[in-house]
Parts: C-alpha cells; structure tokens; sequence
C-alpha cells in the first residue's frame, strides 16, 4: 500500500475510503493502483511512501501427482 498526505485546508470525505474523513495533513494509506488518482492533484495530496515495485508473480506449485501425470502425457 501507498501513503498520501491530504494537504487540504479543511476535512474531506472520500468515498472511495468506505466515506472516511480525512483531517488536514493525515497520513492515509491507499491502495498501489489507486495512488496515481491522488498524486495527479497536488493542491490536494502529497505522496508520502509510493507503490513498491512491480514484484514477480509468485511461482504457480503443482502436486506430485499432477506433475508426474504431465510428464506422462
């Protein structure tokens, strides 16, 4: 998860947090795909941590079973 600052002289709700509101200069955390959305409105939000990098997907694990019936066919 990303973290923003909200900047804004005064409380906003956002309804994309569950309609939570934000007090001037709150630390939030936002989901890494949503962080460009509030970044892109500097009067408003300040980046505090960006997404972290794109990570490998993790490696898919097969049973033994399925495995030695691949290697059959």
């Amino acid at each position: 998860m990303a973290r923003v600052r909200y900047i804004g002289a005064e409380p906003v709700t956002v309804p994309e947090l569950g309609d939570r509101t934000v007090q001037p200069d709150e630390l939030i955390e936002v989901p890494d795909d949503r962080f460009e959305g509030y970044v892109c409105q500097p009067q408003t939000w300040e980046s505090v941590d960006e997404p972290k990098a794109d990570q490998p997907a993790p490696k898919k694990m097969t049973t033994a079973a399925k495995a030695a019936t691949s290697k059959e066919g």
